[in-house]
């Protein structure tokens, strides 16, 4: 596969990856606003702005629907909705003859409905701002959209090494972004892991399961008694839920295997090695050990060593050297 193919396939992946999540973050922030007193919401929203990776120009300023705005619609910001719905769909267009038409149809009516004048329009935005229906209506849509798109990459594309490609963006970026998600919470939850929590806390806990759309397949393993020990195990180290860190780490593995094998590659031996590592990290750690020593920096190892992964990626697949070409 060309570089420049495996390249577009992978960013479309974690661009539409990244617009979901925070979507997500946002759609379930507003919707806490409507349960909790105001009094925590100042820090509840710069924890949101945390879990996204503090990006510039969304700095909180004591209005969640401006902040809101800035997350979906502002061009300028890398992370916002729109930037990244943009961005996907560049790159679809770039391959657009290694993806189905079905998930060209999908990803293009996602552009074009979040780019229509009426979107940015004055009035629109007053709405926004206001707190009116628009903005749970315009974030359920898309996270909706998503959701399709990847459903009908997975039933129309043929599993080969693109359709991997799309995995590996997919799961890298779901990994990290749920280690950010977790290292956000980490002054609300770890200082007493065995707590449980009542009232406001109790929903800020939901809230946590939520934005990783974890709630109810928590309860089925856990019944409804939210800790925070057994919320940092399941989306930390469970093996069957697909927003988990364990579960996201497995299918990129998985992916990046299978690349090897279509492409031929020989010298895969570093990028073996980083995933095979952070696999095993995970497959054998116990939530005991992981909260008895630096929780935060057990999560900051894992943001570096997917990143370290990318690195590899790249190096090995897209960004490869003619000595690296030639030796296979």
């Amino acid at each position: 596969m060309l570089s420049r193919v495996a390249d577009s396939l992978y960013w479309m992946s974690r661009y539409l990856e990244r617009a979901e999540h925070t979507t997500r973050l946002l759609d379930v922030n507003l919707n806490l606003m409507l349960d909790e007193s105001s009094s925590g919401a100042d820090h509840r929203w710069q924890r949101m702005v945390a879990a996204l990776g503090r990006p510039a120009g969304a700095a909180w300023e004591d209005d969640p629907y401006k902040l809101s705005h800035t997350l979906t619609f502002d061009t300028a910001n890398r992370i916002s909705v729109l930037s990244c719905i943009i961005a996907a769909r560049e790159n679809a267009r770039h391959v657009r003859e290694q993806i189905s038409t079905e998930m060209w149809h999908r990803l293009n009516s996602l552009y074009l409905a979040v780019t229509r004048p009426e979107m940015h329009s004055d009035m629109h935005a007053e709405a926004l701002l206001s707190g009116g229906q628009e903005p749970g209506e315009f974030l359920q849509s898309v996270m909706e959209a998503v959701h399709q798109f990847q459903g009908v990459t997975d039933s129309t594309m043929s599993h080969g090494e693109g359709w991997h490609f799309i995995q590996v963006g997919r799961y890298i970026e779901r990994a990290s972004a749920t280690a950010m998600l977790l290292e956000a919470y980490h002054h609300d939850l770890w200082k007493h892991p065995e707590r449980i929590p009542e009232g406001n806390e109790y929903l800020e806990y939901m809230g946590l399961l939520r934005s990783a759309t974890a709630f109810e397949a928590y309860c089925k393993v856990y019944t409804a008694d939210l800790t925070p020990e057994r919320i940092l195990e399941f989306l930390l180290l469970d093996e069957n839920f697909p927003h988990s860190l364990r579960f996201s780490i497995e299918s990129l593995v998985s992916a990046l295997d299978a690349i090897q094998r279509e492409s031929g590659k020989s010298r895969t031996e570093n990028l073996t090695r980083l995933a095979g590592r952070l696999q095993a990290s995970l497959r054998y750690s116990s939530v005991e050990e992981i909260l008895r020593g630096d929780v935060v920096g057990y999560l900051q190892d894992i943001l570096r060593e997917c990143r370290d992964i990318h690195c590899a990626i790249y190096e090995l697949y897209i960004d490869y050297s003619i000595q690296t070409a030639l030796a296979g």
